[in-house]
């Protein structure tokens, strides 16, 4: 099949939806397809649209299907589509969902915000990630616990950062955070914590080469925002066996599990210092986030999403 592939361009080309994009673009292709990755509809004939961001994607959506109505669309529903403009601006997000022929959600829970009307065409595919080109080495200098994201407000990327700051004199926590600063106003909240918190190190936005090296060397990685539609950080955190501390939202829960024993509260930054100090003096608890990771990681294998695509396809083909 010839599939455009519509993923609007965002501040960074290192964005979770270009990212996603890029490696379905790849499995597609695997899978016998023709696929044209664009920002945009741009009317050349395609035999299927997968668009990614329902709000963002609505105008491309709507181009396609008036001009090849019996065409398909799949559409991704982002964290922002599912958790944010659903409510704050429904009718181009619910136009698009009802356009849509599937619709592609990226965590187990997405189901309940959903509207029950289009329920019948909602799947799940969990994104994949690789294992680390390198076997998993902690620091012996300090507990590295990573952050790793783009510095917006839906991340509250400093929750992290607070939360050291809690810690006892002697800990030995260290946070080290990779991602762009959407605004100029993250960026220099970033340097003023950094200069006031020397538990504290923002690296700005590095290669995936780099975040791999910083997942292969950290004790744990934090996950502290407000809402997300299924973050492959958490995918690639949970391959690499590196223990999650994670926000209680519905994004997090839907892949880690309802009994994952390492959710705080959102915004609760001494309950995210407790787990902190359990991660540095609970060897047991460690062990306990190690084997719900450990039950977890199948979700994440690439072969299942590779499978997860393919019988989607043939679900609309047939």
């Amino acid at each position: 099949m010839r599939i455009v592939l519509i993923t609007p361009a965002g501040p960074t080309s290192r964005t979770g939806n270009r990212v996603a994009a890029s490696r379905w673009a790849r499995i597609l292709r695997r899978l016998g397809h023709r696929v044209r990755l664009a920002a945009d509809f741009d009317g050349r004939p395609a035999d299927l649209m997968v668009a990614v961001h329902a709000w963002r994607s609505a105008a491309a959506i709507e181009r396609f299907k008036a001009m090849f109505p019996a065409c398909p669309v799949i559409l991704q529903l982002s964290g922002t589509d599912i958790y944010e403009y659903i409510d704050s601006d429904p009718v181009p997000t619910l136009r698009s969902m009802a356009l849509a022929d599937r619709l592609v959600a990226l965590n187990g829970l997405a189901g309940r915000v959903v509207p029950q009307s289009l329920c019948s065409r909602l799947c799940v595919i969990h994104q994949s990630a690789a294992r680390l080109p390198h076997p998993r080495r902690p620091s012996a200098r300090a507990v590295v616990v990573s952050v790793i994201g783009h510095l917006r407000d839906v991340k509250d990327p400093l929750r992290a950062a607070e939360a050291a700051r809690l810690l006892p004199a002697a800990s030995r926590v260290r946070i080290e955070q990779v991602g762009r600063a959407y605004t100029p106003e993250w960026a220099a909240r970033a340097e003023a914590e950094m200069k006031a918190n020397p538990r504290y190190l923002w690296r700005g936005d590095v290669p995936s080469a780099a975040v791999r090296r910083l997942l292969a060397r950290s004790h744990a990685m934090v996950i502290s925002s407000l809402s997300e539609g299924g973050a492959n950080v958490i995918s690639e955190a949970v391959v690499a066996g590196v223990p999650v501390l994670a926000s209680r939202i519905d994004g997090n829960v839907g892949l880690l599990g309802v009994d994952y024993p390492g959710y705080f509260p959102v915004g609760d930054t001494q309950a995210l210092a407790r787990l902190l100090q359990r991660l540095e003096n609970e060897p047991r608890f460690v062990t306990r986030l190690g084997k719900a990771l450990a039950r977890r990681a199948p979700l994440f294998r690439p072969t299942r999403e590779a499978t997860a695509w393919r019988r989607l396809l043939a679900g609309l083909c047939s």
